[in-house]
């Protein structure tokens, strides 16, 4: 039977949400499936997946072909860089204990560039905001020094006023 990794969709109008599912060519796209191997929700920033690894993993070693979607998420995923060295410890080209050593390097480097990119962008957003706030604390004293220099002219001309007056 030829089967396929695909999302179905879940949720309302205009907010989807997937389940990462195994499921017969044959089937409609929201109708039966085999097995549920994960979940997938657009709507957050970033893309929430949750995943079952293994159970993913097994299914592609067994030939299941995912959509254009599923691909990305389990490349993501880090699902395809296993399934990349199990077919190097099959060759013989190195041994389980140093894929699964390159397995760990290759994640932990994702996650490390991946909270670099989010402290940059943190940096970016406090950057924007000092800059935001330096700009209407200037216009504050434009508009501060523009309305004191009008307020003193007219006390000036008061006590003039009241001289002419006063002879």
């Amino acid at each position: 039977m030829a089967t396929k990794i695909r999302l179905q969709r879940h949720g309302r109008k205009s907010y989807a949400f997937y389940s990462i599912v195994i499921a017969d060519v044959r089937a409609p796209r929201d109708g039966k499936f085999i097995e549920k191997i994960g979940t997938y929700n657009p709507n957050t920033n970033p893309a929430t997946v949750d995943l079952k690894f293994d159970r993913a993993l097994d299914w592609v070693l067994k030939g299941a072909q995912p959509t254009d979607t599923v691909r990305n998420i389990l490349s993501r995923e880090g699902v395809y860089m296993k399934k990349h060295l199990l077919g190097g410890v099959a060759k013989g080209a190195f041994g389980e204990a140093e894929a699964d050593a390159k397995f760990e390097a290759w994640k932990n480097n994702k996650q490390s560039g991946l909270a670099a990119l989010k402290a940059k962008e943190d940096e970016a957003k406090k950057a924007e905001a000092k800059a935001l706030a330096e700009k209407k604390a200037a216009e504050a004293a434009a508009k501060a020094a523009a309305e004191a220099p009008a307020e003193e002219a007219p006390a000036e001309e008061a006590p003039a006023a009241e001289e002419a007056a006063a002879e």
